[in-house]
């Protein structure tokens, strides 16, 4: 299918939307839907995770989405680079595997090898007249805000705007910069992306899914999603949003503080501490926690001693991995400061409870039967979220 049928498929399917309500089942289940969503979110903003995962020069990690991935490797002069994880030559991925480390970045395939900063170092029984000058892994764009690494797979991605120094007063709060990761682990969802991330963006289900989480944080319960800019009397971090599709371009971000229930301190079984505190909030563990987003498919919630990272990866139409990073404070030691299977408690039960329920969301929008329906009143980031999309898609299938 050439760009124009296809765009003008694409914008049939957006105006067949109707505000207020969910998606026509097209959005979840068409393959050029798919591929388009791919092209939309490659061009825009994703967390690859924490700096703290290339400490030391020679560290690397590395991030994807759909077709694409990267290379976050701290170089010699200590700086963290974002670098295509294609090799030069004939295309082979240089680096294999999550992570690893050492003093060049070498193709498994006929070996050509790289510098920490993307030169190309050595290519073997090359011709007359190359030049290894002209070789060099492709840069990416990357940006590093209080030790989270973001990377674009888009040549000109949206600028940062008030995002930056929103997610910056979050992660100075809570001391993010000087984070470690305490544990990881990867949620398979068979499911199509935008229904992952429209069940993470509303509470409406906290109460039937997700008693764990209920209990603790004010979030689940009816009106008490606020916004206020003005900065708290105890931290002095006000919210943020720029969660709308924004005319000039700039990447949306929100951050909104939230009250935990109960005299909970954290996210634990009890509301008891899980580890030392992170940062001035941590000290006065005033019984807050704060979500932070960016883009499509990066999410934050900071405790005053811990911090979780979201990373939403598309894999294929109905298939989504959910990655949650844990962050405690760069000196806690695990067995003595914290028990990871505590600290990671809550945040692996509501992540497989969330596979559950989107799978079987899944399930059903894919049946004859399915048809869109209006969302409640307890659900106005979806809507907001679902509304950003279809405007971003239909942008850019209009400028094919």
């Amino acid at each position: 299918m050439s760009n124009r049928p296809r765009a003008t498929a694409i914008l049939e399917l957006v105006s067949s939307c109707r505000p207020g309500w969910s998606l026509p089942q097209d959005f979840y289940l068409r393959p050029d839907v798919f591929e388009a969503d791919l092209r939309l979110l490659e061009d825009r903003w994703v967390c690859a995770g924490h700096a703290s995962e290339a400490p030391a020069p020679g560290d690397w990690f590395t991030t994807e989405l759909g077709a694409q991935s990267a290379i976050i490797v701290r170089g010699e002069d200590g700086v963290l680079r974002a670098l295509a994880n294609v090799c030069r030559h004939r295309g082979s991925r240089v680096c294999v595997g999550p992570r690893g480390r050492g003093p060049l970045l070498t193709c498994p395939y006929h070996a050509w090898s790289y510098h920490l900063d993307g030169r190309l170092r050595a290519a073997r029984e090359m011709p007359d007249g190359f030049d290894p000058g002209a070789f060099g892994l492709k840069a990416l764009p990357i940006k590093v805000v209080g030790g989270l690494v973001f990377v674009s797979f888009g040549a000109d991605p949206p600028p940062f705007g008030d995002a930056e120094p929103a997610l910056a007063a979050m992660t100075a709060l809570y001391g993010w910069e000087g984070a470690r990761v305490a544990h990881r682990e990867s949620y398979a969802v068979a499911a199509n992306w935008k229904l992952v991330m429209e069940n993470y963006h509303e509470c409406y289900h906290c109460g039937p899914a997700h008693p764990e989480f209920s209990v603790l944080h004010a979030l689940a319960r009816p009106n008490n999603r606020t916004l206020c800019a003005e900065p708290d009397p105890k931290t002095g971090l006000a919210d943020f949003e720029a969660w709308a599709s924004i005319p000039d371009g700039r990447e949306t971000a929100r951050v909104m503080r939230s009250a935990l229930t109960h005299g909970a301190l954290t996210g634990s079984a009890d509301g008891r501490p899980l580890a030392p505190p992170m940062g001035p909030a941590g000290a006065r563990w005033d019984g807050q926690c704060v979500f932070g987003e960016l883009g499509f498919l990066s999410a934050f919630l900071a405790y005053a001693d811990h911090g979780v990272i979201y990373r939403f990866v598309p894999r294929a139409g109905q298939e989504t991995e959910m990655e949650v990073i844990w962050l405690v404070a760069g000196a806690a030691d695990a067995g003595r400061d914290y028990d990871v299977e505590r600290l990671a408690w809550l945040w692996d039960v509501t992540s497989r409870a969330d596979k559950r329920i989107i799978e079987r969301n899944q399930a059903g929008v894919a049946s004859r039967a399915y048809e869109p329906g209006p969302f409640s009143l307890m659900e106005p980031g979806t809507q907001a979220y679902v509304e950003r999309y279809v405007a971003e898609l239909a942008r850019r299938a209009d400028g094919l």
